[in-house]
């Protein structure tokens, strides 16, 4: 039986330029990981940690996108991110103040 699903052209450019830049952004940190999210009418948030501890995000507009482009990228991709996941994580000064903020004497929010 032949396969009938259909490739929506726009998604499918849309999943290659989001492998781009997950490739570029492997490359640039020794290799990456990641993790997808669904985030609701947003679509899904591609979590992205390099060997190198740098992290960051890119957004999809669908769930099926992410998947699509961190498959294509070829990086590990985990279910959730867990402890072990999370502490490949490094952060530096400026995260410590934008996430602890008034807390451990980061900026003010007034």
């Amino acid at each position: 039986m032949a396969d009938t699903q259909q490739v929506d052209p726009k998604a499918e450019r849309k999943a290659t330029r989001l492998a781009q830049r997950i490739g570029s952004f492997s490359k640039a940190h020794g290799g990456a990981e990641g993790q997808v999210a669904y985030i609701g009418e947003r679509g899904a948030r591609i979590v992205l940690v390099g060997e190198d501890g740098t992290w960051g995000d890119i957004v999809a507009p669908t769930y099926a996108i992410a998947e699509k482009a961190v498959e294509k990228s070829g990086i590990t991709v985990h279910a959730e991110f867990d402890g072990e996941f999370a502490a490949k994580v490094r952060t530096g000064p400026y995260e410590w103040s934008r996430m602890a903020g008034i807390q451990v004497g980061g900026p003010s929010n007034s």
